[in-house]
């Protein structure tokens, strides 16, 4: 993964006079795991530079130029050579916009700063834009995020891109024996970080503590603040590394800023190093020490109450040195590998292949309709394209095939085997103890299993997946909504293959889950081979009977037969009407290899991204295949991988055109087979199924949310 790292214009990224982001980007990457493939970008005076990989930004300046833009014009330049995969920009989001409208990187903006103080990220508007056109924001504090959502509406954004990442400070051993009797004040000596109360209450306390001293780093050559004592020592600017050793033997830091500082690397770095810290309650001070003393009010008197009550109460000090100390977490590596999750989730696909990440491991029971007792003549259904990708992604799984138990298990005394089906559950859930329960139009399992299966186990999660037409213009809406309904209360989430916004009644926390295809199911590639038939069209009522049922009327046949009359030239091979009986097993795959195209038409009137499991079928394995427009596939899958079709005029025009133009024909038949097998195969929907159900990160993208 190429990450190209842009740090704000003339930032000091050398030893010589480091900022808090120059020290983050430096100490961020050489802990990395894609830190030989790292580029920082900046533009300094100084020679000496924190990093080999630096690259040097030379602008040609010319009069009433915008500094800013020549600036991210000469990085541009060498973004064209160099084709990142992901550009990362500090503290500038005036900079996103020219960025975004000139690469195609994944982009992402680390805010350090109050980011309603700063140009591009000030106006309601800019931030709105900012979350639309960004990959990723990362803030620095707690307090930074919430000042970006002041004035937005949390509901209509899209907050799966934020994140918070802390500052850093190495790890090292603390020797409590080694502490000396220091107190501190690290950084910029004006008012606005307090210097002024520091230096006034300092004098009163090594005036009544005579055997304690302070010790100030840092410099201000705009603002003068002068404090003399015998005891006080102000030695100017130094470096982080000196800080960082410095301050192992410092008992006392001092941080009581006045301004909302966005974070605070200085009592991060103090509590890192086992000193008791002192700090304001400003900004996102009070998120860098856990067990700092935070003073109530910015006086003299105040802050010389809280020294003294240290220096005074010998074990209340090592305490909180203590457990800062043991309290840190926030090291180097800590930090830099929550910023390379997110990275790995831009680019899931690279961190699969490259770095074999997994996702979270988890016993899984499967219940649905496995038809064993059909042998094999129903093996290729969508269950058992799930339960596969449960099991590719590494999952224990438990399947139970509820209308199998219930075929065998009828007697006098369980006249419909439901009674056997929900003791099957309760031994089987009490013997092998899962994570997640997933029912597959498990309509047999009752409520009060359900109930009995959460009061053994709090934390377990339910879900259901459902595939039948829900819309209330097509078939068998009221049992179908009735059957998705039934168990709502105990799930916590639902599946359906349609679109949840666009159905007529309510399932909470429901989502859009594709038809998946499975690389073991789908094998064939109809482009390639000589058919002697041009589309392909297969119904299947009747699919336990295995045959026709009689007097049964489908909505679809009377499409098909008027599109046979205007179509007498092309050669259909058509099952499951006319008399002409359904198709299964084996023979549905012999039967469909010997045609070029496939018309993918489901039940009742078109919905949006609703569609039977055919469409896995005949796009998985290699069939032209049309669909009407009304679906809306076309908002993830685009006409380079299937065919969209208006009407059946428009249909009719098409198969006629496709026919004869084979270059088209192949072409986008073999880029809608290698689509639909990359981006909605059964492990992606089996991850995006437990994902959203367990509440874990992801290794895929799903790339029909959010649309």
């Amino acid at each position: 993964m190429k990450i190209s790292i842009l740090l704000p214009y003339k930032e000091n990224f050398s030893p010589n006079y480091a900022g808090a982001v120059s020290l983050f980007v430096k100490d961020m990457t050489r802990q990395s795991k894609y830190r030989n493939t790292i580029s920082v970008f900046g533009n300094t005076s100084y020679k000496k530079k924190l990093l080999n990989n630096y690259i040097n930004l030379k602008l040609n300046k010319k009069f009433y130029q915008s500094s800013s833009k020549l600036y991210v014009e000469s990085f541009l330049y060498y973004e064209k050579k160099r084709k990142s995969d992901v550009i990362e920009v500090h503290n500038r989001p005036n900079y996103i916009k020219f960025l975004k409208d000139n690469s195609k990187s994944k982009i992402i903006l680390y805010f350090h700063n109050d980011p309603l103080t700063m140009n591009g990220s000030k106006t309601i508007k800019e931030r709105v834009d900012l979350l639309k056109n960004l990959d990723h924001i990362i803030f620095n504090s707690e307090w930074s995020k919430e000042r970006f959502f002041i004035g937005l509406d949390k509901k209509d954004l899209d907050l799966e891109k934020i994140s918070v990442v802390y500052q850093s400070a190495p790890k090292t051993k603390i020797n409590f024996n080694n502490k000396k009797k220091i107190i501190s004040f690290i950084g910029k000596l004006n008012s606005a970080k307090g210097y002024d109360l520091f230096g006034n209450a300092i004098i009163k306390i090594l005036d009544k503590y005579n055997d304690w001293k302070a010790i100030v780093i840092g410099d201000e050559p705009r603002e003068k603040l002068f404090f003399k004592h015998k005891n006080l020592n102000v030695i100017g600017f130094k470096n982080n590394d000196y800080i960082l050793n410095f301050l192992k033997k410092v008992s006392i830091s001092v941080v009581c800023s006045r301004w909302n500082e966005p974070f605070g690397r200085t009592s991060l770095e103090a509590a890192s190093r086992g000193s008791a810290v002192i700090i304001s309650n400003r900004g996102g001070l009070p998120e860098t020490a856990k067990n700092a003393l935070v003073l109530d009010s910015l006086t003299v008197n105040n802050l010389c109450k809280n020294i003294e009550k240290l220096i005074r109460n010998k074990k209340l000090l090592l305490k909180l040195q203590k457990q800062n100390y043991l309290n840190f977490k926030y090291d180097h590596k800590f930090i830099s590998n929550l910023i390379d999750k997110i990275r790995n989730n831009l680019i899931p696909s690279f961190v699969k292949k490259i770095f074999f990440l997994q996702p979270p491991q988890f016993k899984i029971i499967h219940i649905t309709n496995f038809n064993e007792r059909y042998d094999g003549r129903l093996h290729y259904n969508t269950g058992r394209r799930i339960n596969n990708g449960f099991i590719r992604l590494g999952h224990n799984v438990l399947t139970i095939s509820d209308r199998d138990i219930i075929s065998k298990g009828k007697s006098i005394g369980d006249f419909k085997g439901h009674k056997i089906l929900q003791k099957k559950i309760l031994e089987s859930f009490t013997n092998f103890n899962p994570d997640i329960v997933v029912l597959g139009h498990a309509d047999a399992v009752s409520t009060d299993t359900l109930k009995l299966l959460k009061l053994k186990k709090n934390n377990l999660k339910l879900t259901q997946w459902f595939l039948d037409p829900v819309s209330q213009f097509g078939p068998d809406f009221v049992k179908n909504k009735n059957r998705i309904l039934d168990k709502h209360k105990y799930l916590d989430t639902t599946f359906l293959t349609s679109d949840p916004k666009s159905i007529s009644f309510e399932v909470n926390n429901s989502f859009f889950m594709p038809n998946p295809c499975d690389r073991s199911f789908e094998i064939l590639k109809n482009y390639e081979n000589k058919c002697e038939n041009d589309i392909f069209f297969a119904m299947s009522h009747g699919v336990h009977r295995g045959e026709l049922k009689r007097g049964k009327v489908d909505d679809r046949e009377s499409f098909i037969n008027k599109l046979l009359k205007k179509g007498k030239d092309i050669k259909y091979d058509i099952y499951g009407m006319n008399n002409v009986q359904p198709i299964w097993g084996d023979e549905f795959i012999k039967k469909i290899s010997n045609s070029y195209m496939g018309l993918n038409l489901s039940r009742g009137k078109p919905m949006k991204y609703y569609s039977s499991d055919r469409i896995a079928q005949l796009l998985g394995n290699g069939l032209l295949t049309f669909v009407d427009e009304k679906t809306c596939f076309d908002d993830f899958i685009d006409k380079n991988y299937m065919v969209f079709y208006k009407n059946l005029e428009d249909l009719n025009y098409k198969i006629h055109k496709y026919k004869k133009d084979k270059s088209s024909r192949v072409k986008i038949a073999k880029n809608g087979k290698k689509y639909y097998l990359k981006y909605f195969n059964s492990t992606i929907i089996a991850e995006y199924i437990l994902s959203k159900t367990l509440n874990f990160k992801p290794s895929n993208n799903f790339i029909w949310e959010n649309k």
